[in-house]
């Protein structure tokens, strides 16, 4: 008994700390994905074509998959929609007041968490070096080529699209010098990418705790209680689109009068579908919060970057 005890509270442990740490779980999930991904087409999918296609194909392999991943990415935001549902009917539901800049600001927040796996691919595709290679070696630019080729036979400039096949006639260590130098220039393009995002996540990271309006502590409370009103709101909305259909249904079948369900009005859901904007007045946590306690947007309420937690990131 004791020891099924201890193995519960291990497990309970283990769970809490997986749930603590779900987003940074996930952005490693992603990583590795992603990472995998870009292996395989190397390994798999990618054949340079060693001729004057070159560049096409090799910069078709290495941004193309990071415009899909990006497409993807913006795609299961829920800010996406959050934004855009509605807004060609009245676009000023969803920006009242000429808040179009601050609707903005939640735009390119949304686009920039979309670029994490574009980067991911980016980073990953320029440490290997082999979509660069192909790309580079098929670059028309005499003063690139009379670069790579300095101290190489004459015939080397007409080589050079072959060198990712291994098929040129130059021998065997001008042809390797030439893959290593474009190797290196595609690995000191994905570590400069790597660490320029990491300064620049740095910076708007303490950018944006520098203009946080609450504590330290009191954020840590107010993530805590999104997250609770989120797994909450889904199992309400579980249970009350089983009591509509259930109800609806036996009305149908035993052709009787559907009994009174109390549901939000079209109004209330525009309300908490609203982007939250802070108010230094009155301390709401959501706008289901705001909504509740009867509290109203007003003109001089903003939409904090330091907030973008509240809106939610992922739909799925």
């Amino acid at each position: 008994m004791t020891f099924n005890l201890k193995s519960m509270d291990a497990l309970q442990a283990i769970v809490k700390f997986l749930t603590e740490q779900k987003t940074t779980i996930g952005y490693s999930v992603l990583a590795v994905l992603t990472y995998g991904g870009q292996r395989l087409f190397s390994v798999f999918a990618f054949k340079c074509p060693c001729s004057s296609q070159n560049l096409n194909y090799g910069l078709v392999f290495l941004f193309v998959p990071a415009l899909v991943l990006l497409i993807i990415s913006v795609y299961f935001d829920c800010r996406t929609w959050i934004l855009s549902m509605g807004c060609c009917l009245n676009p000023s539901k969803r920006c009242p007041y000429g808040s179009y800049l601050n609707c903005l600001c939640i735009l390119v927040k949304a686009t920039g968490s979309a670029f994490i796996a574009p980067l991911i691919w980016l980073c990953a595709a320029l440490l290997n070096g082999t979509f660069y290679e192909c790309a580079l070696s098929g670059l028309e630019n005499d003063a690139y080529r009379t670069h790579l080729c300095q101290n190489k036979p004459p015939s080397c400039k007409e080589d050079i699209y072959r060198v990712p096949c291994e098929i040129t006639s130059m021998n065997a260590s001008d042809s390797e010098d030439i893959h290593l130098i474009l190797r290196a220039q595609s690995q000191v393009i994905g570590w400069s990418l790597i660490a320029s995002t990491a300064i620049a996540l740095l910076l708007v990271s303490c950018y944006s705790a520098c203009r946080s309006q609450v504590s330290y502590l009191q954020e840590m409370f107010w993530r805590k209680y999104i997250e609770k009103e989120r797994q909450h709101f889904e199992q309400f909305s579980d249970d009350y689109a089983t009591k509509l259909a259930d109800r609806n249904l036996k009305s149908f079948f035993e052709n009787t009068k559907p009994d009174p369900l109390p549901l939000p009005s079209n109004n209330a859901w525009e309300e908490i579908s609203a982007l939250y904007s802070f108010n230094r007045a009155h301390q709401y946590y959501s706008t289901l919060h705001r909504y509740v306690e009867g509290g109203k947007r007003e003109s001089n309420e903003d939409i904090q970057p330091a907030f973008g937690f509240v809106d939610g990131g992922q739909i799925i």
